[in-house]
């Protein structure tokens, strides 16, 4: 028997797509494709969210929405068994925003946890775009519009699903049950919940220089995790070292495996310190009791995720090769979005009582009313 899942996620494009996007999000949706456990599987770029706060850098914009498909692309996902599309190209979904607008107060809008932060990060105060302040009556609509009943998300992004399920309750309380309420799906590794930027910060930021790309280079990549923010208090290799708030432990929790100590101890033969290791655990405990350089640890780190991005590097080389065969899969993928979402906005148009034209019933009342005149 088929599921009745219908999951729905998706990035916006304001540069390319980093390791925190791929623990937090992307890696799971690779996973959930290929269980196969769901009806439909909906992935899109949210260029029209993104040009609110970059209205005067449409081609920023522009430039990601490539940038973005050729990372989805990379990481596995396969339009073949999920439909990807670009937002700004369902005009639905800008309808549905419109009617829920209707359906929210803007003090509701205000007391938004994730929406004030986003405000604050941007120093928008007063002069936030409202297109911005809306994002989460936006987002509802992209949720509502197939159906989803899960979505995954960071736990950074719970309020904004929280909103969209007090506007499916509204509308179905005033006009009937017609909206699906979806529920969140969050990543099962702590350590993914929001991966902090290689500096220490608490988010990888593409503003702040923080991230380690997808796309990056060998070169790049190591040069990014040889700068790693560790812990400042182990300035000798003797000295014990803490693990809270060090970003290589961190990195390590997200990506480590048990087969890497294995497969990597081969880098290690004739370093100081000999590399016995067969579990996190293990090396974590070496780190705090001294005797473990910081060096090392990032190399075993930068072992992990090369062999992590190697493969999604070279993938997304091999789709760099024929970019309009990129463009036309989004193209397919708009067309299936729109199809789907015109089906709910019949729905909900039928709901509100503003199908005019092909409401037999209606001409026939109105007809009988003004004839009794």
């Amino acid at each position: 028997m088929a599921s009745d899942k219908i999951i729905l996620t998706g990035d916006r494009p304001t540069g390319r797509l980093h390791i925190g996007h791929y623990v937090g999000s992307l890696r799971r949706r690779v996973e959930l494709q290929n269980e196969g456990d769901y009806k439909k599987m909906f992935v899109f770029i949210a260029d029209a969210q993104a040009l609110t706060d970059n209205i005067e850098n449409p081609e920023k914009v522009r430039q990601n929405v490539i940038e973005v498909a050729l990372d989805y692309l990379s990481v596995g996902l396969d339009p073949e068994k999920i439909t990807i599309f670009i937002q700004s190209q369902v005009p639905e979904l800008t309808e549905l925003s419109f009617y829920y607008m209707d359906l929210v107060t803007v003090s509701r809008l205000q007391r938004n946890p994730t929406v004030k932060t986003e405000i604050a990060m941007r120093n928008f105060e007063a002069s936030i775009p409202v297109g911005f302040f809306t994002y989460p009556i936006s987002q509802a609509a992209d949720i509502t519009a197939f159906k989803a009943t899960t979505v995954p998300v960071g736990e950074d992004q719970l309020p904004m699903l929280e909103q969209a399920r007090e506007i499916v309750r509204k509308f179905n309380s005033i006009y009937g049950e017609t909206l699906v309420e979806a529920e969140a799906l969050l990543p099962s590794n702590a350590a993914c919940m929001r991966l902090p930027g290689t500096d220490g910060k608490a988010k990888m930021s593409k503003s702040l220089g923080n991230c380690i790309y997808l796309s990056d280079s060998s070169e790049e990549l190591w040069n990014k995790v040889k700068g790693m923010h560790t812990d400042p208090l182990h300035l000798q290799v003797s000295d014990p070292g803490h693990i809270e708030g060090n970003c290589v432990f961190i990195y390590l929790d997200a990506f480590c495996r048990p087969e890497h100590f294995a497969k990597f101890r081969d880098a290690f033969i004739g370093k100081k310190v000999s590399f016995e290791f067969n579990s996190l655990d293990e090396l974590k405990a070496k780190y705090q009791e001294g005797g473990l350089g910081d060096m090392m640890i990032k190399k075993f780190l930068y072992e992990i995720l090369e062999d992590t991005l190697g493969p999604i590097r070279e993938r997304r080389k091999k789709y760099e090769q024929d970019i309009p065969a990129v463009y036309e899969m989004l193209r397919k993928g708009c067309e299936e979005a729109r199809k789907a979402a015109g089906e709910t906005l019949d729905e909900v148009r039928r709901a509100m009582k503003i199908t005019y034209f092909d409401d037999e019933e209606l001409i026939k009342e109105q007809s009988e009313r003004f004839a009794s005149k």
